[in-house]
């Protein structure tokens, strides 16, 4: 997993306007889609990550679009403090959905956050501030300690994944999962460490995400319907 995979036919390049930024995303919508993921990507990521990449196809494969996004343009990324700003990305976080709800191929599509690392917290920020926002949030390697104060407040059904021997990490998200008030589910990764390296261990975190997304935001369309 050391390379992006070849486009399929139905991925396109965007760009999603966001204040006077605009950020680059890769849109991919399967025919008869379920519904759609948004991917925050952590620190030192973005929408090339072959982590994330591989996530995605997995989603794709159980018929969910995705939008692989980066929060931060090429010019801030360098900026350390840009990156760990959790306002400031969850501002663009929700600024790419209001997109994807306006979009004619994904308007009508329920949304799923899925966030990584400081992305993770931009995804719970984002779901407390504006409740129709995401249907379901998956957390692979979070921070949702760095929300903790909006934890409380989020609706979305939540999934925090973690490796077992990433130690800090482990403790951090237990802390946030006391906090959360939805429905929720903690799931640690036995072995795997905070990028998920270990052979199977990515894996597992994608079928978990897309099991996790195929129970929720079906319930989010069948209430919508």
């Amino acid at each position: 997993m050391n390379r992006r995979l070849s486009p399929r036919p139905w991925e396109r390049s965007v760009e999603v306007p966001s204040g006077t930024a605009m950020l680059e995303g890769i849109l991919a919508v399967p025919p008869d889609a379920k519904g759609i993921v948004l991917f925050a990507h952590g620190s030192g990521s973005g929408r090339l990550s072959p982590r994330n990449d591989f996530v995605a196809r997995v989603l794709q494969e159980g018929g969910f679009g995705t939008l692989l996004i980066d929060l931060l343009t090429e010019e801030e990324a360098e900026d350390r403090r840009l990156v760990f700003d959790i306002d400031l990305l969850a501002n663009r976080l929700l600024d790419a959905t209001r997109w994807l709800k306006q979009e004619a191929q994904t308007g009508e599509l329920a949304i799923g956050y899925f966030g990584a690392s400081t992305g993770a917290a931009a995804a719970l920020q984002a779901a407390a501030r504006d409740k129709t926002a995401a249907s379901a949030i998956v957390s692979r390697g979070g921070r949702p300690d760095l929300a903790m104060d909006y934890l409380p407040q989020v609706e979305a059904p939540t999934l925090l994944i973690v490796g077992g021997n990433d130690y800090v990490v482990v403790g951090l998200n237990r802390e946030a999962y006391d906090r959360l008030r939805c429905t929720k589910e903690l799931t640690v990764v036995p072995g795997a460490t905070h990028l998920f390296e270990e052979p199977g261990a990515l894996e597992k975190v994608a079928q978990l995400a897309r099991l996790w997304f195929a129970r929720h935001l079906a319930q989010a369309r069948q209430r919508a319907a």
